[in-house]
């Protein structure tokens, strides 16, 4: 036991220290939602009792038959009915009685396997078919993103603030993405760094093709690694934690590669930025591969930390009642590159990385 002096700085540096462990564990997701860690839940024992059977009771003695009723007398017979007029038969209520319509499964959606991020335990579930977001035009549907082409940036570093929430704890960190590309390949980094705990990183690699990248393979690093890997000769991705394979479908992107691939598809075509415009790309993490409709929402301009940007949004609303809420702004004086992230979970926590500065960065190694 040490001097009572110290007892208050012992117990600071342990808060501190507990804070910042809550910091890596939830800013990762400002470019990964969703990869955290699963937690363990011991297993429950159950067992089956089964009742009795029922005592069936005495069938009651058979009623005696009543007497044959007497016959009526024949009534007279009716006048055929004259037929109705044209019109006034009315119409069949169509649909009343039928059993609500089944779910139109995604492409994905007996490969997904869904990840609850309250409990962290993996369950095989049904992908439901993409919603039309609330904010795109009436009578438009979202374009595959597969099919559109794009144009990638030049490598760069980019440096980021980040601030955000984690169990009613306010926290701060400093994130880094590295991102390079030679013309064929790509290899993209993310580093969030956090005081007395050290680091977290995610990494991609890749292809890149007319459509953007075309990812090959996609790690978390925390604490032990979880990776998913895009085997492009089979058409299946595989999952390090042993959660079932999904099906590979076109323009492919991993949640960290997302965020390149979009700026890519706007710098091809800027028109595409209009408020309102949607395109789906299948996403995948380090558990799971599910179809993702990114929404355009508009021109706005931001204050950084780096200056002020006009910047264009996007976002992809949940659509589960544990998913996140992503929120991304790019800007074209930036190449097309992610200038803010914002993801915000269903329980209110949420990280946001703002850009403080960029610098050339090389080719990749």
């Amino acid at each position: 036991m040490g001097p009572p002096g110290l007892r208050p700085l012992a117990g600071l540096t342990a808060a501190v220290v507990v804070a910042h462990l809550l910091v890596l564990q939830q800013a990762s997701m400002s470019l990964s939602p969703g990869d955290a860690p699963a937690l363990h839940t011991p297993p429950l024992n159950t067992r089956m009792v089964t009742p009795p059977a029922p005592v069936a009771e005495p069938a009651p003695a058979p009623k005696p038959s009543p007497p044959p009723p007497r016959k009526p007398p024949a009534a007279p017979k009716a006048r055929p009915a004259p037929p109705p007029e044209s019109g006034s038969a009315p119409s069949p209520v169509l649909g009343q009685n039928l059993a609500e319509p089944s779910v139109e499964l995604s492409p994905t959606a007996t490969d997904s396997v869904a990840n609850s991020t309250a409990t962290g335990t993996g369950t095989t579930a049904l992908a439901e078919a993409p919603a039309q977001p609330a904010s795109a035009p009436s009578g438009s549907a979202p374009v595959d993103g597969a099919t559109l082409n794009a144009a990638v940036p030049s490598s760069v570093r980019l440096l980021y603030n980040l601030e955000g929430q984690a169990r009613n704890l306010q926290y701060t960190a400093r994130g880094e993405v590295l991102w390079r590309q030679d013309g064929q390949r790509y290899n993209l980094l993310l580093t969030v760094s956090a005081f007395l705990i050290g680091s977290r990183s995610q990494t991609s690699e890749g292809d890149l093709t007319p459509q953007g990248l075309a990812p090959r393979r996609y790690a978390d690093k925390w604490k032990g690694e979880q990776a998913a890997h895009f085997n492009r000769d089979t058409g299946r991705i595989i999952f390090s934690v042993n959660t079932p394979e999904a099906a590979l479908l076109p323009g492919a992107q991993d949640r960290l590669s997302l965020f390149i691939q979009i700026g890519a598809l706007m710098a091809a075509d800027p028109k595409r930025m209009a408020a309102g415009n949607s395109f789906t790309l299948q996403t995948v993490s380090t558990r799971e591969a599910e179809p993702w409709i990114i929404t355009a929402d508009g021109e706005e301009s931001l204050k950084l930390p780096g200056g002020e940007v006009i910047a264009y949004k996007f976002s992809r609303a949940p659509r589960r009642p544990f998913d996140t809420r992503l929120e991304l702004w790019i800007a074209p004086s930036m190449n097309y590159l992610p200038v803010r992230i914002r993801v915000t979970q269903s329980n209110g926590d949420f990280v946001d990385q703002k850009l403080r500065a960029s610098e050339p960065a090389g080719k990749p190694d």
